[in-house]
């Protein structure tokens, strides 16, 4: 889960999910390789957002990404994919990763 201030007039929606797709595969290159795999599979989804209690223009968007996005057992390759150039993303203002849950 991300906490996100978006610039002013971006709504929430949008944010998130442009939070779901720069950390996942909108920063992804396209190359001819492209046709042999869909992307779909490997996308990050904003699927809720909720307001923060007492913030202003702040909301939780909650990420869900599939696991095939990560290389089994390297915490590091899931870290720099979730996080890591979202955070110079230019429709936020602000961006913190208040919560993480890998799957047993």
């Amino acid at each position: 889960a991300f906490r996100v201030t978006p610039q002013p007039g971006v709504p929430p929606e949008e944010a998130g999910a442009a939070v779901a797709a720069e950390s996942s595969t909108g920063t992804w290159t396209t190359v001819w390789t492209d046709g042999l795999t869909s992307l779909d599979r490997y996308k990050g989804r904003c699927y809720h957002i909720e307001p923060v209690a007492g913030e202003e223009s702040q909301f939780i968007a909650y990420v869900a990404y599939p696991l095939d996005l990560f290389e089994e057992g390297s915490v590091t390759n899931m870290f720099t994919s979730i996080v890591g150039n979202v955070f110079g993303f230019k429709a936020l203002r602000a961006l913190r990763l208040e919560d993480l849950r890998i799957p047993p």
